[in-house]
C-alpha cells in the first residue's frame, strides 16, 4: 500500500461500521484508536452503543485490538471492558504499535484496518503499516487546539484514497 494522507473509507462513528463493510474489504482485524474514536477524551466509560457494536463485531468473527497513543489508564480500562488486547503509548504516526498488533495476532496487513479520528496520527500510521484506514468523525471537540488540528485535516477528510 502506498503512503497517503487520505483514508480508505469514512464513517460517522465506529458504530456505523458493520461486519458486512469489513467483509467487503477483506478485513478480519479491526485496530481501534481510543481518544475521540471509541470514547471522548478524559472519560473512563464507553457508550452502550460502542460496547454492543464491539460485541456484534466479535460475534461476526472480527477481532478487535486497541492501539492508542494514550499513556494513562484508559486503553487498559477500555480493553478490559471490551475483552480485547491493547497497546498504549503507541507513538502514532509511527506504525510500530500497529505492526505490533499485527504480529501479536498473526493477521497480515491486507486483512486489517485501523479505525481512528485523526489524519496526521491514525491515517499516517495505518498507511505506513500497510493496513486500511477507516476514518470516523471525532466524538467531541474538547479544546481549541483539537479544533485547529481538525481544521488543517479538512482537505484530507473530504476525500478518500483513490
Amino acid at each position: 500500500m502506498s503512503f497517503s494522507l487520505f483514508p480508505d473509507r469514512k464513517f460517522q462513528d465506529v458504530s456505523s461500521i458493520t461486519p458486512e463493510d469489513l467483509r467487503a474489504l477483506g478485513v478480519s482485524l479491526l485496530i481501534l484508536d481510543v481518544d475521540n474514536t471509541i470514547a471522548p477524551y478524559k472519560t473512563l466509560t464507553l457508550e452502550t452503543s460502542v460496547v454492543e457494536w464491539a460485541s456484534r463485531m466479535k460475534s461476526a468473527g472480527v477481532s478487535l485490538y486497541i492501539v492508542s497513543n494514550n499513556k494513562g489508564e484508559r486503553p487498559e480500562a477500555f480493553a478490559s471492558l471490551l475483552g480485547v488486547p491493547y497497546i498504549k503509548h503507541a507513538g502514532k504516526p509511527n506504525p510500530r504499535g500497529v505492526r505490533q498488533a499485527l504480529a501479536q495476532t498473526g493477521v497480515p496487513p491486507d486483512r486489517a484496518a485501523l479505525v481512528g479520528d485523526q489524519i496526521y496520527t491514525d491515517t499516517v500510521a495505518a498507511n505506513l503499516a500497510g493496513v486500511r484506514m477507516l476514518l470516523v468523525e471525532p466524538i467531541k471537540f474538547t479544546n481549541i487546539f483539537l479544533a485547529i488540528r481538525y481544521f488543517f485535516e479538512l482537505p484530507f477528510r473530504r476525500e478518500k484514497r483513490k
